[in-house]
């Protein structure tokens, strides 16, 4: 399988252990008046929550949380919750199956449409006028698996910082990445890669990558190989703190960048990563990732870091051909074939939209890349659903870094696509920011942009065979 890492901060780890939910109502409850907050849970032991405003504009916002503990929230956080029921939206949530793993794609599905017919059925003052899913992160994933199965559910999907290229894509990228810091950067040694035994487990190992990446970066060779580490899994040249990312012609200065977003800060992107690649093993029962039969060479050509990590190596006077091959000749990692399967049915899009869906974006997210978006998008032009999907880019650094006045434009634009059956000029990246900008909730930063290929991605499903680009 493919590892991830971590160094966790005692305070990732404290909010990582499970919290217990309390409130909790039978699912059966008395409608609600305006302005309440209602509590229930679902058969399966997952519970749900509902914030009714005091003046309901006929619209229910089906929020899906990302990943970590498994307790119910209805919005991204308390200004945009607040933001939405002053303008009337309805908002509604499940925690998933709290007996599962932190993801919780094998329930979510299933929980969350749980949590609508329960909220419709004894919560809500009247028949809803618009459904629309509403999902961040891991629940941006759940959300565009609602919008391919939710026709007669709901009416529109919202996803933001989604991993709408799935599960299988992001295991193997970062796998990727991490064996190629292990085999250039620790030549000979035995590194743990693949199916951890906990986060533990998966930590020790982020700690040995942590340290072997912090000496490289003191010299050019070592700098020349993390780039080509990092371009594999898609780490952005953009980081906390810049006004803007260096430009393309700047090699030096975006490896930098990239360091600074991969491994730096008391819990560094390497160390999340890792700390959460034992819980995907949980839910698909088995590691779903592999490198046996890449070709890296392959999938370095078709990278929009390609000429970054050849111009670092020119530079280095290292050979980029020859660590490729190493790479290629080495890999010998194998998937649980049942594993891939069980994350190709629970956390994989197929693409074919059954409702209207906008995606948004930071350009700079250290957790699900940009690219994830140029992957989805050729999926929903295979499924012939391109006509549903609009896609939206904030020029901002973070994962989910976005503004109130953000996720409230969003909201805005699905909803007008679902009124009119046109999506105009709303998902523009002007409009949009003229819509943000009006509602005084934070800035505005919508903009135009395109993002280039997703490195490492795959459309191969055997986990025998070779996973090439």
């Amino acid at each position: 399988m493919r590892p991830l890492k971590a160094t966790m901060s005692a305070g990732l780890l404290a909010a990582a252990a499970p919290l217990a939910i309390t409130g909790a109502a039978p699912a059966a409850v008395s409608a609600a008046p305006t302005g309440s907050h209602v509590t229930g849970t679902l058969p399966d032991g997952a519970t749900w929550v509902a914030d009714l405003p005091a003046h309901w504009n006929g619209t229910l916002l089906l929020f899906s949380h990302g990943f970590g503990p498994q307790i119910a929230q209805d919005a991204p956080d308390p200004a945009t919750s607040a933001a939405l029921l002053a303008r009337g939206y309805a908002l509604a949530g499940s925690s998933y199956d709290p007996h599962g793993s932190m993801w919780a794609l094998d329930s979510a599905v299933r929980d969350q449409f749980g949590t609508l017919r329960a909220v419709q059925a004894g919560v809500l003052p009247g028949r809803p006028r618009q459904v629309l899913a509403v999902g961040q992160s891991m629940g941006g994933l759940i959300s565009a698996l609602e919008a391919q199965d939710g026709a007669g559910r709901i009416d529109g999907a919202l996803t933001t910082c989604g991993i709408v290229a799935g599960a299988v894509n992001l295991n193997n990228y970062q796998l990727d990445g991490e064996y190629a810091l292990a085999q250039l950067l620790l030549p000979g040694q035995q590194v743990k890669l693949a199916r951890f035994t906990s986060a533990a487990d998966a930590l020790t190992t982020a700690a040995t990558l942590q340290t072997a990446a912090t000496q490289a970066q003191q010299t050019p060779v070592g700098r020349a190989r993390l780039a080509l580490a990092m371009a594999f899994i898609n780490v952005p040249p953009w980081a906390a703190g810049q006004t803007a990312p260096p430009p393309a012609s700047d090699p030096a200065a975006q490896e930098a960048a990239q360091y600074q977003v991969e491994f730096t800060g008391s819990f560094s992107t390497l160390g999340f990563i890792e700390y959460a690649r034992p819980s995907i093993d949980q839910a698909a029962g088995g590691s779903g990732t592999w490198t046996a039969g890449v070709d890296f060479a392959a999938v370095l050509d078709r990278s929009p870091y390609r000429r970054q990590v050849a111009a670092l190596y020119h530079a280095a006077g290292l050979s980029l051909r020859g660590d490729l091959s190493i790479l290629t000749q080495n890999a010998d990692i194998t998937a649980d074939p049942w594993a891939v399967r069980s994350l190709e049915e629970t956390s994989v899009p197929t693409g074919h939209l059954e409702v209207p869906e906008l995606d948004l974006h930071t350009i700079s997210d250290q957790l699900v890349p940009v690219q994830q978006e140029n992957f989805y998008a050729g999926r929903v032009r295979e499924a012939d659903s391109g006509s549903l999907l609009r896609q939206a880019y904030v020029a901002s650094v973070g994962h989910c870094n976005f503004s109130p006045a953000e996720l409230v434009a969003g909201v805005l634009a699905i909803s007008h696509r679902v009124t009119t059956g046109h999506w105009d000029s709303l998902a523009e990246p002007d409009s949009l920011d003229q819509a943000a900008r009006s509602l005084n909730l934070g800035p505005a930063r919508f903009t135009d942009y395109h993002p280039g290929p997703l490195t490492g991605a795959t459309g191969a499903r055997d986990p025998y065979g070779p996973r090439r680009n």
